[in-house]
């Protein structure tokens, strides 16, 4: 299974709508995970004509009530056997810090701390699989088993308002595996 990852789109004050580039980077995936900052349902019909979408958003009720994409603050997901943690604004417990490039777990987690049993407070479940955003630093990183992605943003990389980043997670019953994507790889397309 492929699947698009994308966050902090930040619609309408980036654009209308995501980089048309997106369209060409998510082609052929299954579904997309939005992990929050989208801000209008427009941003997500825009996407759904690519493929299904999930996604979560903080204060979802104000842009999103009764919209069955959106889930307030947090959600977990299975996709192709896995158990995916979705949420916007990742604060690891047991971390004085946000995840980032430069604040990787294999280097800021506790050593004698359990990430499994620390995100299950977070999410109330196991998941082996988080996806988040927030901070518009990509990260792709597997600790202690839990395969960790942050796929930057596509119009405000690093807080820049230029062309950015998603990601794709390929998925298999027993695999699992994140890649970035510059957006500037891409060609801009229009539908």
């Amino acid at each position: 299974m492929r699947v698009g990852v994308i966050s902090d789109t930040h619609n309408p004050s980036v654009g209308a709508e995501p980089p048309s580039e997106v369209a060409s980077a998510f082609k052929g995936v299954d579904v997309i995970i939005h992990a929050g900052d989208i801000y209008q349902p427009s941003c997500l019909d825009w996407l759904e004509e690519i493929a299904p979408v999930y996604a979560v958003e903080l204060g979802a009720d104000a842009h999103f009530k009764d919209d069955p994409r959106v889930v307030d603050m947090a959600r977990v997901i299975e996709l192709e056997g896995h158990t995916v943690g979705i949420i916007h604004d990742l604060l690891v417990p047991g971390m004085a810090q946000e995840v980032t490039e430069f604040t990787p777990l294999s280097k800021h987690f506790p050593q004698d701390a359990d990430l499994t049993s620390a995100l299950e407070k977070v999410f109330g479940t196991r998941v082996d699989i988080v996806v988040f955003g927030h901070t518009h630093y990509p990260v792709v990183e597997e600790f202690q088993g839990v395969l960790m992605l942050n796929p930057g943003s596509p119009s405000l990389p690093k807080q820049i308002n230029r062309l950015g980043q998603v990601a794709i997670l390929e998925l298999g019953p027993d695999s699992k595996s994140a890649q970035v994507l510059d957006l500037s790889t891409f060609t801009s397309v229009h539908f």
